[in-house]
């Protein structure tokens, strides 16, 4: 790992102690007025959950329940979530399902599936990720190459991004996807080293820098993508770290979001960051190099990957 860059953190923050390991065993904190959604409506909410609906499609934003889907489904955009909507792993931070997948539609039937409502929806830039499915021998690696290539072919000049999980360190899987050619790979590391026991058990924080380093060395061409969430106990120091080791692997784009616990049983939030603070996350994160940079309380990775996608592909 490179030397990372140790810039001081804003003020505001320092103030705050962030450099100091936060105890996660606290009263429940009330939700700031920044975090406020409005909920769902609108014609192209409608639209768009009866595409889905009717085509018996699944997207990431209802299943982990995103903030942004209001925003995002009013504009016409979706991330579409492949290989169901049950996953093999209990991330402490996740809503969602955890458990033993059943057998779903044939490979074809999904991608094609996928196509025909990106089709629909008339998009030029179409996201797509997945549960993790470690009972798969390829971890899911053939759909999702299946999905990129039939959009391609169906809609000519659809960009597809993907986030991929981390294919239990398979790097066959991971050269699957990249054949397929997506303009964009995504992997998000999600949060610091120190944290990973309890909020990514099963994963392994060098693996996941180690899918990003193997992505752009077997395909130049692809921009890559991460993202962190904050709000779990990190300190400023690690933050600085994760954006180095980061870039330290030549990664293009960063995503910055606060953290927001779906159920009583999922980790707690340790703290709030305001939006003075996220702007001091995205200049860290430019100053250490990123492309292009994604940070305030409702950022999620897909968050504005349209106009991520038109900035630096």
């Amino acid at each position: 790992m490179r030397e990372p860059n140790r810039s001081r953190a804003p003020k505001q923050i320092d103030e705050l102690s962030l450099d100091t390991p936060q105890n996660t065993a606290q009263p429940k904190l009330l939700k700031p007025s920044w975090l406020r959604v409005r909920l769902p409506s609108g014609e192209a909410y409608t639209r768009i959950k009866a595409l889905m609906r009717g085509k018996s499609l699944h997207t990431v934003c209802e299943e982990a329940m995103c903030p942004n889907m209001a925003e995002c489904w009013g504009c016409g955009t979706a991330t579409f979530l492949i290989l169901g909507d049950v996953c093999t792993r209990g991330c402490g931070f996740c809503a969602v399902k955890t458990g033993r997948p059943h057998a779903g539609p044939a490979t074809e039937e999904q991608a094609s599936a996928v196509a025909m409502a990106v089709e629909a929806m008339g998009l030029r830039h179409a996201v797509i990720t997945s549960v993790t499915r470690d009972d798969l021998p390829d971890g899911g690696a053939s759909l999702f190459a299946e999905t990129i290539q039939t959009i391609h072919e169906r809609v000519p000049g659809c960009t597809v991004e993907v986030l991929i999980p981390d294919f239990g360190g398979n790097l066959r899987s991971l050269e699957v996807v990249l054949e397929a050619r997506p303009e964009i790979l995504g992997h998000n590391i999600e949060t610091v080293p120190r944290l990973y026991p309890q909020v990514r058990p099963g994963a392994l924080y060098d693996r996941s820098l180690r899918v990003l380093r193997t992505a752009r060395e077997l395909s130049p061409h692809v921009r890559t993508k991460s993202g962190v969430m904050v709000g779990l106990g990190e300190t400023w120091t690690e933050l600085l770290q994760v954006m180095d080791d980061l870039r330290g692997v030549a990664c293009d784009i960063f995503t910055i979001g606060q953290y927001l616990s779906p159920t009583r049983t999922h980790l707690p939030v340790v703290r709030y960051y305001t939006p003075d603070e996220f702007q001091g996350l995205k200049d860290a994160a430019y100053k250490a190099g990123f492309r292009q940079v994604e940070s305030g309380p409702l950022v999620r990775s897909s968050y504005h990957a349209d106009v991520q996608a038109g900035q630096t592909l």
